[in-house]
């Protein structure tokens, strides 16, 4: 019996070094804002939730070509926008305003066929009118989002971003609809009751004054969403708005304040209804 209860301890044992070593450890890539943006000391903390960011190819840089920025440096993808500010901003925003247990740090994933991304509950990608995803890649969002992932997306403008992001997401889903997301629908109501919204800007504003980007065909906001056959929202869509540029900028005191609330309680009402639906 003995015997017995230590092989079984041993196995269990292998069993979880397995499932921990799956899970990549934390890394900071360049970026195109940042680039001594400190690091919170629980950056290696095991928690029961973090939000991903996607590592996406875009339309003008990989896997097509290397595209250098005007200051020498290698042009890191629009993925990299607002990061890692920006994320780390946001998540002391969920520990403070809800009892979900994360770290104060993003995790950086990719769709590059590994089973890492089914470790992150929620995947985030931001320019959205700017990424171009290969067949593969689209094939894996699909599956991750089947298998119960959450997908958020934010920061892009007007019709021919819209055009960009649609034309990768209509990969992923080839047969479901992207539908307006109705005031009354529970997303909108886990936390917060949110009602009444408007357009969140960029930090654009600072210099011209206007919420909008990308002419007449991004200034209306739209709260849009992608569901699976039982109703469930699986992927949540941010068009003509930029909550990034809100979490980033929240400390910032021309920043106001209803757009970096805004921001942050749909973030809040996003995250928890992926954890109760």
């Amino acid at each position: 019996m003995r015997l017995r209860t230590a092989l079984a301890a041993v196995f269990l044992g292998l069993i979880c070094w397995c499932v921990l070593r799956a899970q990549r450890p934390f890394k900071e890539y360049p970026a195109l804002e940042y680039e001594n943006f400190p690091v919170p000391p629980d950056h290696d903390q095991r928690t029961e939730w973090v939000r991903a960011r996607l590592r996406y190819p875009d339309i003008y840089g990989y896997p097509f070509r290397t595209l250098m920025l005007r200051d020498g440096r290698e042009f890191p993808g629009y993925w990299t926008m607002d990061y890692p500010r920006s994320d780390r901003h946001l998540l002391q925003g969920v520990r403070r305003l809800t009892r979900i247990d994360t770290r104060l740090t993003e995790q950086v994933v990719d769709l590059d066929g590994t089973d890492d991304i089914y470790n992150w509950p929620v995947v985030y990608a931001v320019e959205v009118g700017h990424w171009r995803l290969p067949d593969d890649q689209a094939k894996q969002l699909r599956d991750y989002l089947s298998r119960g992932g959450f997908f958020m997306c934010d920061d892009f403008h007007g019709d021919e971003e819209w055009a960009t992001f649609v034309g990768s997401m209509r990969k992923v889903f080839p047969d479901r609809q992207i539908e307006e997301i109705p005031d009354n629908d529970q997303i909108f109501h886990t936390l917060f009751d949110l009602d009444e919204r408007f357009q969140v800007p960029g930090a654009q504003i600072f210099e011209t004054g206007i919420t909008y980007e990308k002419g007449p065909s991004g200034k209306q906001p739209h709260w849009r969403c992608i569901r699976d056959d039982k109703g469930r929202i699986l992927a949540a869509i941010c068009h003509n708005m930029d909550l990034g540029d809100a979490w980033e900028w929240s400390d910032d005191a021309r920043y106001e304040e209803k757009w970096a609330s805004l921001a942050y309680r749909i973030a809040m009402n996003y995250f928890v209804y992926d954890l109760t639906h």
